[in-house]
């Protein structure tokens, strides 16, 4: 298993774990539980933001420019609704 491997799937196992912590926010039943789920979210969150920049300056999650008329288009949709 490469870096590229290894860097993929932590960054999908820190996505299913802000998941967990979304979910566990949304659904708990008391404020100190709300806020130690909220936290660890938010936590989780930022380490999440931290390996997809790594992994984008190594050119491993390359991103594209979108073109402004597709943008345009995709705003009309969902305004119209």
């Amino acid at each position: 298993m490469d870096d590229r491997n290894l860097m993929e799937n932590i960054l999908l196992l820190e996505k299913g774990a802000c998941d967990l912590f979304m979910h566990g926010t949304i659904e708990s039943s008391t404020t100190n539980v709300h806020r130690t789920f909220s936290d660890s979210l938010n936590n989780s969150l930022r380490l999440q933001d931290q390996i997809y920049c790594k992994m984008q300056s190594k050119g491993w999650y390359p991103t594209e420019q979108v073109d402004q008329n597709k943008l345009n288009s995709v705003k009309q949709k969902f305004s119209a609704q």
